[in-house]
């Protein structure tokens, strides 16, 4: 793997203590952290760190810094050789390896998010093994993954998980791929997750969005403030 994990490293700066009282959500595509975070940023006065935003766009040109660093081009490669070439267990190697030092531009911000409110970082590159060395606590995360059958019922009902967003030669093709690669990812956050005692939460679509949400604020109880606002 690529990359290095900072606090394994004994290298964390956190100036203002906000990486160690942070909650985390990580886990799978699909699963609906980002919506659980919402609404417990609306219940409980937290704030709330989206990584699929900043991943996407803030950290573009860091993205760009590291391809010119490794010697290779600083365009995006050709969408086929990211979704229709490879195998997905290729993807999911990759994706994986990539992790570590995206994680570290998801620390530089959080070192700058000063909030008055507890902070809950979300995405599935919130990795167990990366957020670990960093918490006192194995509460202070949880792993939401979606059933093979909710991940369906999403990649159906959500615009943005039905299209990759990029012209492709072939895309039944990269779609197929592309969700093999989550599932691959989402079992291995799972097998970590369970190996440093991190609870894991299962979404099959039987309970809804403020329902989970409930789930997870009841594990994070001794963190989160105790009043609560109603949706």
């Amino acid at each position: 793997m690529t990359g290095h994990n900072p606090a394994v490293d004994g290298q964390v700066l956190d100036p203002f203590g906000t990486l160690r009282r942070a909650l985390w959500i990580g886990g799978g595509q699909w699963a609906g952290k980002s919506t659980v975070a919402r609404l417990l940023a609306v219940r409980h006065c937290v704030t709330v760190y989206h990584y699929d935003h900043h991943d996407a766009r803030a950290h573009n040109d860091r993205r760009i810094a590291r391809r010119v660093g490794r010697g290779e081009p600083p365009a995006e490669t050709d969408p086929d050789k990211v979704w229709v070439h490879p195998t997905p267990e290729e993807m999911a190697t990759e994706t994986l390896a990539g992790f570590p030092d995206r994680f570290e531009w998801v620390l530089d911000d959080l070192r700058a998010l000063v909030s008055g409110h507890p902070i809950i970082a979300e995405g599935w590159g919130l990795r167990p093994e990366l957020v670990a060395p960093l918490v006192d606590s194995p509460r202070r995360m949880v792993v939401m993954v979606p059933t093979p059958e909710f991940r369906r019922h999403q990649v159906r009902e959500l615009p943005r998980a039905a299209s990759l967003g990029h012209r492709v030669s072939d895309p039944v093709r990269a779609q197929a791929n592309r969700l093999a690669r989550d599932r691959l990812v989402a079992e291995d956050a799972v097998r970590t997750a369970h190996r440093l005692g991190i609870r894991v939460i299962e979404v099959d679509g039987s309970r809804d969005a403020a329902a989970i949400a409930d789930i997870v604020a009841d594990h994070f109880g001794p963190y989160l403030p105790r009043h609560r606002h109603e949706v």
